[in-house]
């Protein structure tokens, strides 16, 4: 089933400024918040996708990937978006601010004193994995080592006594309007409402220790340089029994090919054949990014001829098929003659044959690029 569109979640159009989105988001997690439709799963899958909309709208670089890819821009990490979505956890730890007080202590109003205490989120992990031509037409599982904080064997946690477990401090002031209650985070615990117990040996003042861990990543084919995947839960862990591990950002960079270009999902190479095979034609055998293939170079071919093979570039990130793979032929002039050699082109000089005689059908190099890009 196709994943609704996320502009059509918030009921935007993507010329929405930032103010419009978040105002598009809190509306929508008002209406859909588990407080306020208790033991309605339907409420809770809008709530978890008009977050997940929210999040990635809300950031310029993720809003210009998701404009130009669609959702696809976020597959291939185990826990992204494109695999499953967010869960309650993420969204509570990540957009708790959003209507000022947190969904934690009231949400605004709602909920009756349900008091659900924002969950802590460890920090996100980057790294860049790089990727050749053909990794990227096939798509391909990448293992690497991580070097990630992790809760210590043994560690224990205890209740905050500064806020009794709530990650939150009750803060009356006296206005003009009256006395007005404000909730800020616990400055012992830091929001976690636990603070550290027991701490065993090698491990932080959190009770965390760094470990090195291979991770495995599954990378869709058709990804550009630049795209941003993501592992749920394999970045650091926070302290707390309750807390929940941050995430691993994997940026791909692609290793520059030998002899092929890459243009979106179309793939350029230049071939380069003597004056003789332009002459006389020529069978060559090509290497692509998904296997050798024979092509036939006909005779009288003139240089810059561009041969199409269809299909035999990159797969889309948007799954629309695969682009082509464009082959320029360059006629190569030999620099250094014989004598013999140059007896026969002084005769050809005045040969009719060997005269220019470019045909109407005969499309200029103008003409060549504009169907390259149409």
């Amino acid at each position: 089933m196709a994943k609704q569109d996320y502009y059509e979640v918030l009921g935007i159009s993507k010329s929405a400024t930032k103010a419009e989105i978040k105002k598009a988001y809190r509306k929508m997690a008002i209406k859909y918040h588990p407080d306020k439709n208790p033991d309605d799963a339907k409420a809770e899958e809008k709530f978890k996708l008009a977050a997940e909309a929210y999040e990635v709208l809300s950031d310029e670089n993720k809003k210009a990937r998701y404009d130009q890819y669609g959702h696809a821009a976020f597959e291939g990490g185990h826990g992204g978006f494109g695999g499953g979505g967010m869960n309650m956890d993420d969204i509570f730890s990540q957009f708790g601010d959003i209507f000022g007080g947190g969904f934690g202590g009231g949400f605004g109003g709602f909920g009756g004193g349900s008091q659900r205490q924002a969950r802590v989120k460890g920090s996100n992990l980057r790294i860049r994995v790089k990727l050749s031509l053909e990794d990227i037409a096939k798509g391909v599982e990448k293992k690497v080592k991580v070097r990630r904080k992790v809760k210590a064997e043994g560690v224990t946690y205890k209740t905050c006594p500064t806020c009794n477990g709530s990650g939150q401090q009750m803060r009356v002031t006296n206005t003009i309007l009256g006395r007005m209650q404000t909730a800020t985070t616990c400055g012992t615990c830091h929001g976690a409402g636990e603070i550290l117990d027991k701490k065993p040996n090698g491990a932080d003042a959190q009770g965390l220790l760094t470990r090195e861990e291979t991770v495995s990543i599954n990378i869709p084919e058709g990804v550009t340089e630049g795209v941003q995947l993501k592992v749920g839960g394999k970045g650091n862990e926070a302290p707390g029994k309750n807390s929940i591990a941050g995430d691993l950002l994997v940026v791909i960079e692609e290793i520059k090919h030998d002899t092929l270009k890459r243009e979106g999902s179309n793939i350029h190479y230049d071939l380069y054949i003597n004056f003789s095979e332009a002459v006389l034609g020529v069978s060559k055998e090509i290497e692509t990014v998904t296997g050798k293939v024979k092509i036939k170079v006909e005779p009288g071919t003139q240089s810059g001829k561009i041969l199409r093979l269809k299909g035999k570039g990159l797969p889309s990130i948007e799954r629309y098929g695969n682009g082509d793979f464009l082959i320029h032929i360059n006629v190569w002039t030999p620099q250094e003659l014989s004598k013999e050699q140059r007896r026969f082109f002084e005769e050809m000089i005045e040969d009719d044959n060997f005269s220019p005689n470019p045909q109407k059908t005969d499309k200029s190099f103008f003409e060549k690029v504009k169907d390259m890009f149409s």
